[in-house]
């Protein structure tokens, strides 16, 4: 949870204010994940930091949502070509990634459970 944290400041995702009079709120939790090797063993423990979300209404709080995604069939392709050209594969776990775009909407969330509003982690 520390990482998250410490990664999220590092990269501005919020800034701290005093709670605006009459504006939705959004909540925010942890979702916990445990990676494991091949053989079962436990390799690492995630936590990601998400927004309650679910109490948005779309064309109240949001005009749009947009998720990239890639197609089976488009990746399906990818490794039939680098196979095919005899390409050398390699696959990376990235620690966080965060999407970049601007919003028009102004959003809130609660500081996540374990966050002070003076900075210091409980």
């Amino acid at each position: 949870m520390n990482d998250e944290l410490e990664a999220m400041e590092a990269n501005d995702v919020w800034v701290v204010v005093d709670r605006p009079p009459h504006q939705k709120i959004l909540g925010s939790k942890y979702i916990y994940k445990i990676k494991e090797n091949t053989d079962g063993s436990v390799n690492k423990y995630k936590a990601r930091l998400v927004a309650q979300g679910f109490s948005q209404v779309e064309g109240v709080d949001f005009d749009e949502s947009f998720a990239p995604v890639i197609k089976h069939i488009a990746l399906r392709t990818c490794l039939a070509l680098a196979n095919q050209l005899d390409m050398e594969l390699h696959q990376m776990d990235v620690n966080n990634a965060f999407l970049y775009g601007d919003i028009d909407e102004d959003a809130y969330m609660e500081l996540p459970p374990d966050q002070r509003t003076d900075g210091s982690k409980v």
